[in-house]
């Protein structure tokens, strides 16, 4: 008797093209995937933490008319002040006592001499000495105030 063996099964050729495929697809997927995540960490450790600038809150006081100490004759400052603060807590506080801060700084500037206001540095001091006046606290139990910065947006000398 003869026997005979079945021919062996064949895997079809377009069935391992088509594993073939998908396997490559895969690949290049996850290979886009990984290049992906690698640059977009790099960016995030590179790039710079950005800073958004704070906008300073400007305090115009109306402008005031004060005498100097005498030597020998009469003079008089006109001036006017305005208070840069960094926030709106302490815009609250300047205007709520608006009439003690024009107080504190008429004080300040009548207990000048005229002869130390002439140049920019004894201007730049009496602005320092105005700053540390008005952030001394109103009352008690209130906090000090945060004024930054003191400008004179008028500064007559007679």
């Amino acid at each position: 008797m003869a026997t005979s063996t079945p021919p062996a099964k064949t895997p079809n050729k377009s069935r391992k093209l088509i594993i073939l495929v998908i396997v490559l697809i895969t690949l290049v997927v996850l290979a886009a995937a990984g290049a992906a995540f690698y640059l977009v960490s790099q960016r995030k450790e590179a790039a710079p933490v950005a800073v958004v600038p704070v906008d300073p809150i400007f305090i115009a006081l109306e402008p005031m008319t004060v005498n100097l100490q005498p030597n020998g004759r009469s003079r008089f400052l006109h001036v006017a002040v305005t208070l840069k603060v960094p926030d709106v807590k302490s815009q609250a506080l300047v205007t709520q006592y608006l009439p003690e801060v024009r107080s504190r700084l008429l004080s300040a500037l009548s207990n000048r001499a005229a002869e130390s206001l002439v140049t920019p540095e004894e201007r730049a001091q009496l602005a320092a000495d105005i700053m540390t006046t008005l952030n001394q606290p109103f009352v008690a139990n209130l906090p000090s105030l945060k004024i930054s910065s003191v400008m004179f947006t008028t500064f007559m000398l007679q």
